[in-house]
């Protein structure tokens, strides 16, 4: 890179603005959707796309419900030309869908692409010619003079060649694209685009799409909001114009660049699945839905099952959906962090608790399951993790609800297996690591046998009695003892021998199913003579021999230290 880049680069001068509305505007419903994922996008990739692939990708984009998708450039490709042939002869495209077709302002072949097109229901034919500064000068050579009747050419030969389809019931719409139009002089941009409203003989009743293309991302969003807004408020056939968007992302401002150009006044965006398109791509479809989707307006398209639609692009095209992209990457929803992970622990809990019917999960703009992912992990486990997400994954994975003072414990013993392996632990691991540290910590007590007896008084009070055989590495010894309930008779049973030092704190015990294994699990809080804490973990079928299990786990543990 060089030290002073200002010698080499021109910068965008952005225009004077006195006034401008759309800062104080929202997003309060979406736009006019077009998918060019099958042309721009195609486009773009190494190896472009078969007849099947494209075939399969069209019918997706409709299942999502876009109802413009640009199917090709047929008069330049006779692959454009077969999937547009087929997708007419065989029937692909429902009555409420229209296909788009992409064409140069050249002569020869606009007259390809009307016999392209022939028989279909709904039609969009977009023409399109270079208008910027850079393009007039290099490019073409030409003065401005000179462009606009490129334009006002190709538009008056297309009205003409659309008399006979619209006599015999086509759908036709007319569509022009200023090339570059980011680049252009704005006044020159209105000009031009004026001229071919006039040729295309445009009406309140039968407009015109003015697509507003940023061929090549060149300024800062605002910027260009700036411009949308100043030239639709010097367009003087505005109402016979819908004006339409085409960001790229050079900048990787794409996004923000629609969503200002829709503040400004823009009604249609064309867009790409994952952003997809030459260079860095066009503006991506599903983050600018999805974006308007959590801000409660409705985008009008289904990403309820964004996993197999990312499956399919990555399939047809051979690309691949960043793991971090938004919405849809393997790991937008997953939190590492230890205090990400606390958080949405506790807004989870929150959620379940309050039954609010609002979103209130932090770090989780959206509920994964609206793109369904409600079964992936949200939180995975590695050596930044912290309690608060060990115990999420032992819930949402397994179904065990810690105690919050267990937290700590177990927190601990997982991140020491973090911290030894240097990975991410998986769920089962995890799973695995409680298991050997609580469910089988067996020795070197062990409750070989019991009973309980149990009498309510004339009060209504229950006594229990509990009898039972314990074995120990050194034998076996009798326990009884009596109390107000099962834990309370088993503790005093064994209260004396030589587990006499801890006392009772806490416990937690609930149903969990694991497959068609129902059991309960009890939670054991204990503190020795030191005042340290000592957790437990018991599982039976018996809800009344699941505590005493964790009781013997809890001091097994201390035991071994």
């Amino acid at each position: 890179m060089i030290k002073e880049p200002i010698s080499k680069y021109i910068p965008f001068v952005p225009l004077k603005m006195e006034r401008r509305a759309w800062p104080d505007k929202e997003i309060t419903q979406p736009p006019i959707w077009c998918s060019v994922d099958l042309r721009d996008g195609n486009q773009a990739l190494v190896d472009p796309m078969n007849l099947q692939e494209k075939l399969e990708y069209f019918h997706t984009l409709v299942d999502i419900g876009v109802k413009e998708i640009e199917i090709g450039f047929p008069s330049a490709s006779e692959t454009d030309y077969e999937i547009c042939r087929e997708l007419i002869e065989g029937g692909h495209i429902p009555d409420d869908v229209t296909i788009q077709v992409l064409v140069q302002a050249r002569p020869h072949l606009i007259k390809k692409t009307f016999e392209a097109i022939q028989g279909a229901k709904n039609v969009i034919l977009h023409f399109y010619n270079s208008t910027s500064t850079l393009q007039r000068k290099v490019v073409f050579h030409m003065d401005m003079e000179g462009i606009t009747k490129i334009a006002t050419d190709a538009a008056d030969l297309i009205y003409e060649m659309s008399k006979p389809v619209l006599e015999q019931g086509m759908n036709l719409r007319y569509q022009y694209s200023p090339e570059s139009f980011m680049g252009t002089e704005m006044d020159y941009a209105v000009e031009i685009c004026q001229a071919v409203l006039e040729h295309l003989h445009a009406t309140p009743e039968k407009k015109v799409i003015l697509n507003l293309p940023t061929t090549v991302e060149n300024c800062m969003p605002n910027y260009f909001a700036d411009e949308i807004e100043y030239f639709i408020s010097k367009l003087p056939s505005r109402d016979c114009a819908i004006i339409s968007l085409h960001p790229h992302n050079d900048r990787g401002e794409g996004v923000a660049t629609a969503e200002m150009g829709m503040l400004a006044g823009a009604e249609r965006i064309e867009a790409t699945l994952f952003g997809n398109g030459e260079r860095t791509g066009n503006v991506d479809m599903v983050t600018l839905a999805m974006n308007m989707y959590i801000q409660g307006v409705d985008p009008g398209l289904d990403f309820s099952n964004i996993n197999k639609i990312r499956e399919m692009y990555e399939r047809c095209t051979k690309m691949k959906v960043g793991e971090r992209q938004p919405y849809a990457g393997e790991l937008v929803f997953t939190a590492f962090s230890g205090s990400h992970q606390d958080a949405i622990n506790k807004g989870t809990k929150y959620m379940e608790e309050s039954h609010s019917e609002k979103w209130e999960i932090p770090y989780l703009p959206i509920d994964p399951a609206d793109v369904g992912r409600a079964y992936e992990p949200i939180i995975r486990i590695n050596s930044q993790s912290g309690k608060g997400g060990t115990a999420f994954v032992m819930q949402h994975t397994f179904g065990f609800e810690l105690p919050k003072a267990m937290h700590p414990e177990f927190g601990h013993i997982v991140q020491v297996e973090t911290d030894r392996v240097g990975t991410e632990l998986k769920p089962e691991r995890i799973y695995q690591l409680f298991q050997e540290n609580y469910i089988d910590a067996v020795k070197p007590y062990e409750l070989v046998r019991h009973s309980f007896a149990e009498f309510t008084d004339e009060e209504g009070h229950s006594h229990v009695t509990f009898a039972g055989t314990i074995r120990h590495t050194d034998g076996s010894f009798q326990v009884q003892g009596s109390g107000n309930g099962p834990i309370d008779a088993f503790f005093n049973a064994i209260h004396g021998q030589k587990m006499d030092r801890f006392t009772f704190v806490d416990y937690k015990e609930h149903a969990i199913k694991r497959g068609s294994d129902s059991q309960a699990v009890a939670y054991i809080h204990l503190q020795d003579q030191d005042g340290k804490d000592w957790f437990g973990v018991g599982m039976s079928h018996n809800i009344n021999l699941a505590p005493l299990k964790g009781i013997l786990s809890a001091i097994n543990r201390a035991v071994k230290g």
